[in-house]
């Protein structure tokens, strides 16, 4: 057990500790205001404080894990061996750089409650990012910064053994249409062909009838090899099915649809479904509540996990409504456009309320790479590279490594030409 001495234990101090040390170490930690305690203990224990009581191990705290609400804090980027880090408290302590506060800035979102530009779909960008401004979005840096805490516990402690997290791959399917062609209807169907006509896209008005008529394969149908894969891997895919109403930014299929309700039904058998929030949903509890009633209703299991059209993470808003539905599990936390860490992690963790000042049952799972990211890539070789350099960002600190495709990502539509050989590098990458 590691103990930790500090003169105030705060909500803060404990979510960020624990996650540090037991979530990711595997280390039991414990918390102590009492100088006598701190010294009988003789096993790994530490000094959260801003003086050392002697010559113990000891970190000097920044004031961000006893202060409560948002405040203008001073975020001073610097260089740390081979990584960035902030909240510098001096080279007389263990560690350089307070990683706890930092941390907690990072995992928290701290930033994204701050003032900030929104893009078109009203989210919150990689530039104000400072993992982007700074040059350090393709770095895990807490994760780092954990790898980099251990080794200097372990130079403190020599006779205590670490256990070695494993590294994890998590493959997420975003299904924000089932069909492309079918399952539209009428109305929909004359009005596509119609605006496939003056936009002069003849060949889109060929596949769409060729689809119809079942002398071609609807291009977004991909659930067969889907299946087939998750057949052959032990660990079960997550798949997210958009089943809200019909919008200007949710151009899905109908879910009362038996086409698709069949669909939904088969893929529950094989992969773990989740819901994938409409946009519409994302600020509207009562739609979202609908939503999860509905996929629940198809599937007839329990829904526990969900991520968000557009990846637009709302905070605390978007999170606590998952929570209220009893959603515990987050898969939205990302960049569709580049690939890195937008939370500076590839750890899951539970997200922290700075509102309420209180840790939730939410994991989040941040995912580093969206199919979307690659395509800035024109070959394919450069695809697969920009993807081997992410896997292997996380397979240095033995993270979880969670990537984002879609069905059509498997189809026929040619900008996704060889997608499926850069899925399968994920799927092996774990063997």
């Amino acid at each position: 057990m590691l103990l930790v001495y500090t003169p105030a234990i705060t909500s803060r101090i404990k979510y960020i500790f624990k996650h540090i040390c037991t979530r990711i170490l595997q280390i039991p930690v414990e918390f102590t205001t009492k100088v006598e305690v701190f010294i009988a203990h003789n096993n790994l224990k530490l000094t959260y404080a801003n003086q050392p009581l002697g010559r113990e191990f000891f970190i000097k705290s920044n004031p961000i894990l006893t202060e409560k609400g948002i405040t203008d804090i001073s975020v001073v980027v610097q260089d740390w061996e081979d990584t960035k880090c902030f909240f510098y408290i001096g080279d007389n302590c263990s560690i350089p750089f307070d990683i706890f506060g930092a941390s907690f800035y990072l995992l928290s979102r701290y930033e994204e409650y701050l003032p900030h530009r929104k893009d078109d779909f009203g989210r919150f960008t990689k530039h104000d990012s400072i993992n982007f401004k700074y040059g350090f979005l393709e770095q895990p840096v807490v994760d780092i910064w954990v790898q980099k805490f251990q080794k200097a516990l372990s130079a403190y402690f020599p006779s205590y053994k670490f256990k070695t997290p494993k590294f994890r791959t998590k493959l997420v399917i975003d299904v924000p249409a089932v069909y492309h062609y079918k399952s539209k209807g009428l109305l929909r169907t004359i009005g596509g062909t119609i605006q496939d006509l003056f936009s002069l896209k003849f060949s889109h008005i060929y596949n769409r009838f060729m689809v119809l008529f079942g002398f071609q394969k609807d291009p977004y149908d991909s659930f067969s090899w889907i299946i087939n894969k998750q057949q052959r891997h032990k660990k079960r895919f997550e798949i997210f099915f958009l089943v809200g109403d019909y919008s200007p930014h949710d151009n899905n299929n109908s879910s009362s649809k038996k086409a698709v309700l069949s669909l939904i039904k088969s893929m529950a058998d094989y992969c773990t479904v989740g819901l994938k929030a409409s946009f519409k949903s994302i600020d509207n509890a009562s739609i979202l509540k609908m939503e999860k009633q509905r996929l629940t209703a198809i599937t007839n299991h329990p829904l526990k996990s969900a991520r968000v059209s557009f990846s637009k993470v709302s905070i605390p808003n978007l999170y606590r409504n998952f929570i209220a539905l009893d959603i515990y599990a987050d898969y939205t936390m990302g960049y569709a456009d580049e690939i890195g860490f937008r939370a500076g992690t590839c750890t899951p963790f539970l997200f922290y309320d700075i509102d309420y000042e209180v840790q939730t049952p939410l994991v989040v799972h941040p995912y580093q790479l969206m199919d979307f990211a690659l395509l800035k890539h024109i070959s394919f070789l450069d695809k697969k590279e920009a993807l081997l350099r992410a896997i292997e960002s996380v397979k240095r600190v033995n993270g979880t490594f969670t990537a984002v495709f879609h069905n059509y990502t498997f189809g026929t539509v040619k900008r996704w030409t060889n997608y499926k050989k850069l899925f399968d590098i994920i799927l092996n990458s774990e063997e």
